[in-house]
C-alpha cells in the first residue's frame, strides 16, 4: 500500500512560484522541480507536491485534488473558493493599485465614474467600485494591462503593483490602493485525518521559518559596569544571555532582536557602550 502524503499545490512560474519552493526547503524539504516537471515528491517529508496555474491552486485545494496550497490573496478575493485559509507567509507582498496616465486630472474616486477601467481582477475591482458608490465600466483582459490606454481599450487600470516601476515605465500613476496581498497557506475545509497531522508538522516548520525571518541574533561585548543599561535594550525571548570574557571586567551579550527594531536598537546598544557588535541571521526560530 502507498505510504500516505500530504498533497501541496504550489505554482509552477511567476510572481510566488520561488518564494514558495523557498521556504519548502527552509523547512527542511528537499525536492526537484527541474525540466518543466508538473509533480514531485520529497525524501525529507512525506509530501507530494504538484506545480499548477496559480488560478488553480484554490480549485484543486477546495475540490480535495491537493490537500493545501500556497497563493496569492488576490487570487482567493477574485474567485472565492471553499478553503481555509492557515497562514499568512509573508513573502509575494503587493498591493491591487488603480493607476492613471499622468496627464488625467485626478483627484478622487469619483473621477473614474463613467471610465473605462482595464484590470485582470474585474470582481476585485466591481465590489469596490459598488462599496464607494462609483459605475465604473470595467474591461477584463488577461495580460499586459499597463499598455491598455496607451493603446486607447482603457481610460486607466487597476493591477498588482510591487514596486511600481512597470507602471511608472507606461506613463502610469498609482491612485487608489483596492487591496493588499502576500502569499498564504491555503487546505482543503475540513481536513483531518494523517493529512492534518502532516499539516501541523508542517505549520511547525513553517512558523519556525517566518519567526527567524523576523529576527536577528546579536552578540555584542560589553564593561560590566554598563551590562545593566545594555540588558534594558535587549529583552530577547526571554532575556539576554550574558557569559564572562577573558579579559577581566567585560562579558559577551547574546540576544534575538525583531527585524524591524534593529537599527534603532543598535543605535541605542552604542550610545549604552556596547563593542564588537556582530548580527546574524537566523534559520529557523522554535518558540
Amino acid at each position: 500500500m502507498k505510504e500516505p502524503k500530504l498533497k501541496i499545490a504550489l505554482q509552477k512560474q511567476g510572481r510566488l512560484a520561488d518564494g514558495s519552493t523557498a521556504l519548502l526547503k527552509k523547512c527542511g524539504i528537499g525536492f526537484s522541480n527541474g525540466f518543466g516537471k508538473l509533480r514531485a515528491e520529497s525524501e525529507d517529508f512525506p509530501i507530494e507536491i504538484y506545480f499548477l496555474r496559480d488560478d488553480d491552486i484554490p480549485e484543486y485545494v477546495a475540490d480535495g485534488v491537493a490537500d493545501i496550497g500556497i497563493v496569492g490573496e488576490n487570487v482567493l478575493a477574485e474567485s472565492p473558493k471553499r478553503v481555509e485559509t492557515v497562514e499568512k507567509l509573508g513573502f509575494g507582498r503587493c498591493r491591487l493599485s488603480v493607476a492613471v496616465p499622468k496627464n488625467f486630472e485626478y483627484r478622487d474616486l469619483a473621477d473614474l465614474a463613467g471610465k473605462r477601467i482595464a484590470t485582470s481582477y474585474p470582481n476585485i475591482l466591481n465590489r469596490y467600485f459598488a462599496g464607494n458608490g462609483v459605475a465604473a465600466d470595467i474591461h477584463e483582459i488577461s495580460g499586459s494591462v499597463e499598455i491598455a490606454p496607451s493603446i486607447g481599450l482603457a481610460d486607466a487600470v487597476c493591477d498588482l503593483v510591487s514596486s511600481g516601476s512597470t507602471l511608472f515605465s507606461n506613463g502610469l500613476t498609482e491612485v487608489e490602493t483596492v487591496m493588499r496581498s502576500e502569499a498564504v497557506l491555503i487546505a482543503k475545509q475540513g481536513l483531518d485525518g494523517t493529512p492534518r497531522e502532516f499539516l501541523d508538522k508542517l505549520l511547525f516548520r513553517i512558523r519556525s521559518v517566518l519567526a527567524a525571518q523576523a529576527n536577528k541574533y546579536i552578540l555584542l561585548n560589553a564593561p560590566l559596569d554598563k551590562v545593566a543599561d545594555i540588558t534594558k535594550l535587549l529583552p530577547g525571548m526571554k532575556s539576554p544571555t550574558t557569559m564572562p570574557l577573558a579579559e577581566p571586567g567585560w562579558v559577551s551579550i547574546h540576544s534575538v532582536i525583531g527585524e524591524s527594531d534593529f537599527w534603532e536598537v543598535v543605535d541605542g546598544l552604542k550610545r549604552a557602550g556596547a563593542e564588537g557588535i556582530l548580527v546574524l541571521s537566523i534559520d529557523q526560530m522554535i518558540r
